[in-house]
């Protein structure tokens, strides 16, 4: 099984230091990026793919900090701080809103403390990670286990007349479904996050992750989606005006 890969931002290079080998030597992850700054640590983030992050709070001279840093990346992530308290309304936000892992521990800490916390996170993270599935009723086929991440948006299926509650689904990887009642008010209890998956007009709903653009002069997003193989299509989907600072804000 591959390990979980980690990031690490701390502006104290000796303690930057001391943290890696500290990571690396519960045998749990893998650290794929490290920096002492905002902007090299951001650099390293588009390449390093990280799963999860340890960010210090408080960067002597920087013009972001860790909690910037984690609204930006929105990741799972370990504040290793000595500044946790003061800032504990906005990590709970950081966690409340975004459906995210978040921990914190404050410094100084005991070596056995930092362990103890690192596997907890870690397997809290892993374990979050292995249920990134979702099991779905299509038109021949039952419970079918579908990957989360190939999910790009969801419609109302109109052809099937305004009493139908059937929907269609379109992923990245094949072509579309069509759901068998399958009712938006109820995505949670499938498995569906309400912050992954957001509601830009009461006919769609669509993947955060998956919106390439949003035009503020027309109000419609980009997706992309898979048509046949070595196919894709791109689809332009209205936002009502209820829902357009939602899409302004997780776009941002």
């Amino acid at each position: 099984m591959s390990k979980l890969k980690v990031a690490i931002l701390e502006d104290n290079k000796d303690q930057l230091k001391e943290r890696k080998q500290l990571l690396v030597d519960t045998g749990l992850v893998e650290v794929v990026a490290w920096a002492t700054n905002s902007k090299d640590f951001l650099e390293k983030i588009k390449e390093s793919k990280a799963d999860a992050l340890f960010l210090d709070i408080d960067l002597c001279g920087d013009s972001m900090n860790g909690l910037d840093i984690a609204y930006k990346l929105k990741l799972p992530v370990l504040f290793v701080s000595g500044h946790n308290a003061k800032n504990l309304k906005d990590i709970e936000k950081l966690q409340r809103d975004f459906d995210l892992i978040v921990y914190h521990l404050t410094k100084p800490f005991a070596e056995n403390d930092f362990i103890k916390t690192v596997t907890q996170f870690i397997n809290e993270v892993e374990a979050k990670s292995k249920a990134k599935f979702v099991h779905l009723d299509f038109g021949d086929t039952k419970r079918n286990k579908i990957s989360i991440d190939s999910i790009v948006c969801l419609y109302t299926d109109k052809a099937n007349g305004a009493e139908s509650n059937n929907k269609q689904i379109f992923f990245t990887d094949k072509r579309h479904e069509i759901l068998i009642d399958f009712s938006f008010s109820k995505m949670e209890e499938k498995g569906f996050s309400k912050n992954q998956f957001i509601t830009i007009h009461k006919s769609f709903r669509v993947n955060v992750d998956k919106i390439l653009h949003y035009n503020k002069s027309t109000h419609k997003i980009e997706v992309e989606v898979f048509i046949s193989t070595g196919k894709t299509e791109i689809k332009k989907l209205p936002v009502s005006e209820n829902y357009r600072n939602e899409v302004k804000r997780v776009k941002n």
